[in-house]
């Protein structure tokens, strides 16, 4: 008999059908005459009830079917009597693919701490919170591609590994070929990496920003979408150490084009998830975040708060609030001041603009002021900053002067800069932390909690 998926199974109404079923137990509960056994397969948040008249199995049959276990149950659709589920199936065979002793599998209960299931992400899946998360953050991935598709985006594969650092911070992970424990060494005792594999150094990517924008100015509108490393010994709920970014690049935009965009993307993507993920969504509201539809809602129905970086340090500075971290005109603002803005002072989601050139990356369009860059920051109730984005400079000789003013090198990017010099065109783009983006719409306040394998500080486990 084919299998119906549970998602399927609890809308059927052909009452009476046999129906074949495979999932994992849940719970098992009954009496000495009757056992009602909840089983999940991953489909959907809710579980279906199996009911397994006792005496037709009998009782030793029933030992190895505890919290964990795998089955594949032929049975009856029938109308549920019971409140909290429609239909459940009244069972004629079991077979049992897998046990799980009671006396070690570690998901034998329930009201486990986040913490505990970190240290157990092999099995984390299997839960209700997690099966919502990793099911969400299917959907909005789909919702990503689909949003660029609908809207004449091409989407462009830029590479993992590479010899430049987008970002200008150098905390980059090295990929090498060659044996720590016997590196070759030139005269001058540094590592000679023309013995290395790419016959330089090399290391995992921290954006595809720069390669993106080449794309852009080929086929007008591309955006990426994979994973990016950092290596930031920030042991903290806000990194990671492998994270995954959504980086559109526009030929032809200018920053007013680049926050049309973000905010347009941004509603489409939580109204997505409010419209195809109700239940998983319903479920993190009521166990961890009461406050978290109402936030979803208020994103998508107000329209984003748009102001100078010096407009908004002003407010700040005239609040009356106390900060932890001072602020004042050229400082990098904390999220504390990101969440007032928007929770407090504006009631709105807030989208920053024109900061300090000094707090902002080397490839960000110069305003006339020379003081300022074109650079733009999108801010969320609880989170702070979601996007980060700018017009990028096109000018060659402007973005020249900006890489020396840095100290940059840029021998490494040389190919980046030669853009500038053959039919440059004004640009812009953005970057939407994956992650980021998950804490928002699923409740969480730990990022750990919402990417299946976290990479952190003394963590690469499974």
């Amino acid at each position: 008999m084919k299998r119906t998926k549970i998602a399927e199974a609890l809308q059927l109404k052909n009452f009476g059908e046999e129906v074949n079923i495979k999932g994992w137990v849940r719970t098992r509960r009954g009496n000495k005459n009757v056992s009602f056994v909840a089983l999940n397969d991953g489909s959907t948040i809710n579980n279906i009830q199996i009911v397994i008249d006792i005496a037709k199995f009998g009782e030793e049959y029933f030992k190895p079917i505890t919290t964990g276990a795998c089955l594949s149950v032929n049975g009856t659709l029938v109308e549920s009597q019971g409140q909290g589920q429609s239909v459940e199936i009244q069972a004629k065979e079991i077979e049992i693919y897998g046990t799980a002793d009671p006396a070690t599998y570690p998901l034998q209960k329930k009201g486990h701490s986040l913490e505990f299931l970190r240290e157990i992400a092999h099995l984390r899946p299997r839960t209700n919170t997690f099966g919502a998360i990793y099911r969400m953050r299917h959907h909005m991935s789909y919702a990503i591609h689909k949003y660029f598709n609908d809207n004449g985006f091409y989407y462009f594969h830029t590479p993992i590994i590479t010899a430049s650092d987008a970002e200008g911070a150098g905390s980059m992970f090295e990929v090498s070929t060659l044996s720590m424990n016997d590196l070759p060494r030139t005269k001058e005792g540094k590592v000679d990496f023309s013995q290395d594999f790419f016959g330089r150094q090399t290391n995992l990517t921290v954006s595809g920003q720069l390669e993106g924008e080449l794309g852009a100015m080929a086929l007008g509108l591309i955006y990426t979408f994979g994973p990016t490393f950092r290596a930031e010994n920030s042991n903290t709920p806000r990194h990671l150490a492998e994270f995954w970014m959504i980086e559109p690049e526009m030929a032809f935009y200018d920053i007013k084009d680049n926050m049309d965009l973000a905010e347009d993307f941004l509603k489409y993507l939580i109204q997505y998830a409010l419209d195809n993920c109700k239940e998983d969504i319903e479920f993190l509201a009521k166990m961890y975040d009461n406050e978290l539809i109402d936030r979803l809602n208020f994103v998508v129905n107000n329209n984003f708060v748009r102001l100078t970086y010096t407009e908004g340090v002003k407010i700040l500075k005239e609040s009356g609030q106390k900060f932890e971290f001072p602020v004042d005109w050229g400082t990098d603002l904390q999220s504390e001041h990101e969440r007032y803005l928007v929770e407090k002072h504006f009631k709105r989601p807030v989208i920053l603009t024109d900061y300090p050139k000094e707090i902002k990356s080397f490839y960000m369009k110069q305003n006339d002021d020379g003081k300022t860059v074109r650079a733009m920051d999108v801010l969320f109730p609880k989170i702070g900053e979601i996007i980060g984005g700018s017009e990028r400079e096109s000018d060659y000789d402007k973005l020249m002067n900006r890489v020396k003013e840095t100290g940059m090198n840029a021998e490494p990017i040389w190919w980046y800069l030669e853009t500038r010099k053959f039919g440059t065109a004004p640009h812009a783009g953005f970057g939407l932390g994956f992650e980021r983006l998950m804490l928002f719409v699923t409740g969480m306040t730990n990022i750990r909690d919402v990417i299946p394998f976290p990479r952190t500080p003394n963590n690469a486990d499974f």
